[in-house]
């Protein structure tokens, strides 16, 4: 997720920071307008997270105040201020503290003053360039206070290839096992063109940026928008210009209640191991019955056995439910759902070969891989019911079956189940890389629990009576929303107990 600074050239930013409107698309985000719809005992959402959406110029403003601060505080120049801040995080009340009890090392630890002079012997008027090995006039040479001293058009060549490169703060002394850094009042007036200026700048705000642990660059493409918290966290956030959601600590997709870290890994194990499961993608299944191949079409992982063979009534013409992940009978999922979720360990696998712990480790990634895989699948599918379920009310409003407020619960049901489905998804690559133990019991009988209500919440959307019969049924609107309640406390309860603080 990289992020093109070029968009944030200053005739850019006016019209970026003037710019209020929010970009609509056509499927709403489906954690917005739900807290009024869905009614929880429980006031705590383990989701909320404050956060400001700053554009260029605010955010500019903002780093500028630190540094001025700390400039004043540390009696340093602004430049000298920056390396420090930088190195440190933007942690003003951490460089106080350390420039109180040792402010030389403070600033060697930040590479803004070398732990000690170099002394170059000179003799004469003239001296001989470390880089171009040039004879130039001493008045000519240009030093950092380490006192390596180069000709002006060394120090030009240097900075302007590093520039062209992307190097914002980390160019430093051109002397070999020097880190001193170069400050930015040091580098501009060494850049040749005014293009070149613009692109330091640019590539010094990203660094300050993303080396402040309050700021992150907006992921979206050609973004300007900086999201500013006050307590860092791995928490939801979304850019209020290109509605970008992502997690704020690692600026991936949003993954509670998996940590980043594991996140990553399982993500890296996922691609690197693509090949082995593609044979799994194809999300088709013989069904337990007539053994005939089948393939979902909605979400729910409740299957109706008669429903896929209405052209050869010879087999599987009963009416039979079972479960899309384990083939098993449906009914006994009300008690026994959280054995389909839950992954089997063999107790004896270590005392076994190599050969068979491999394929267990196989197994085991595989089970988890296709219930991630799955739920993936289905909020596709479910985004597509989103879709029919929008046309419809549509339509009944035009024919003047209800009002759009009469209908509206149908939406609210199908934005909370994926809401719901996208929390459940991200459930399994954390409890992949779990240890065995208590934590991991209840974490399993808390994803099995919201697994239960989301698939029922599935099945009530797919199959709402109100919804096919063309005027709304309070008996079934009211059923509905039970069960929207029910399923966001179970989310909510999982993510109380697990997420990441």
């Amino acid at each position: 997720m990289s992020v093109d600074m070029s968009s944030q050239a200053s005739d850019s930013n006016e019209e970026f920071e003037d710019d209020e409107d929010v970009a609509e698309g056509d499927i709403p985000d489906y954690y917005d307008g739900l807290d009024d719809d869905v009614a929880v005992e429980e006031p705590f959402d383990p989701e909320e997270y404050q956060f400001n959406c700053l554009t260029y110029r605010e955010s500019q403003r903002a780093l500028t105040e630190e540094v001025n601060n700390v400039a004043s505080a540390l009696k340093v120049s602004p430049a000298v201020a920056k390396l420090v801040l930088v190195h440190f995080h933007w942690q003003v009340s951490q460089i106080l503290e350390r420039y109180k009890s040792n402010s030389s090392q403070l600033l060697s630890e930040a590479h803004a003053q070398p732990t000690s002079i170099c002394r170059s012997l000179t003799v004469g008027t003239s001296q001989q360039c470390g880089v171009c090995l040039q004879l130039v006039r001493r008045d000519a040479l240009l030093s950092l206070p380490c006192q390596h001293s180069f000709c002006k058009a060394c120090w030009e060549q240097h900075c302007t290839v590093l520039v062209k490169d992307g190097v914002g703060v980390e160019i430093s002394c051109m002397a070999q096992d020097c880190s001193l850094r170069m400050p930015d009042d040091f580098v501009l007036p060494l850049l040749p063109s005014e293009e070149l200026k613009d692109k330091y700048r640019r590539y010094l705000f990203r660094d300050y940026v993303e080396s402040h642990f309050q700021l992150q660059l907006c992921p979206g493409a050609d973004c300007p928008i900086v999201i500013q918290v006050q307590k860092p966290r791995a928490r939801r956030v979304q850019c209020s210009r290109c509605e970008e959601v992502f997690c704020f600590k690692c600026r991936q997709m949003y993954h509670a209640p998996t940590d980043c870290a594991t996140i990553r890994k399982w993500l890296t194990k996922c691609a690197d191991d693509s090949e082995t499961a593609n044979y799994i993608s194809a999300h088709t299944k013989d069904c337990p019955k007539c053994n005939i191949c089948i393939e979902k079409n909605g979400g729910c992982n409740h299957m109706a056995s008669s429903i896929h063979n209405l052209f050869d009534l010879s087999q599987c013409s009963n009416l039979n439910y079972f479960c899309w992940m384990c083939l098993g009978d449906w009914k006994t999922h009300g008690s026994e759902y959280y054995e389909c979720s839950r992954y089997k360990e063999n107790p004896d696998i270590v005392n076994q070969s190599q050969q068979a712990q491999a394929r267990e480790a196989l197994k085991k990634y595989l089970f988890y891989f296709e219930r991630w895989e799955n739920h993936n699948k289905s909020m596709q599918l479910e985004a597509q019911t989103y879709q029919r379920i929008q046309e419809k009310i549509q339509e009944r409003v035009m024919n003047n079956l209800g009002t759009w407020i009469d209908w509206q619960y149908l939406q609210n049901a199908a934005n909370l189940l994926a809401k719901c489905r996208y929390t459940l998804q991200y459930t399994y690559p954390y409890a992949y890389y779990m240890e065995s133990g208590p934590r991991k019991k209840l974490f399993e009988y808390q994803q099995a629990q919201l697994e239960a209500e989301i698939e029922n919440l599935s099945w009530k959307v797919e199959r709402a009576d109100s919804y096919e019969r063309g005027e709304p049924s309070a008996n079934d609107r009211g059923d509905l929303e039970n069960q929207m309640h029910i399923a966001e406390q179970k989310r909510r309860t999982l993510l109380k107990d697990f997420h990441d603080t």
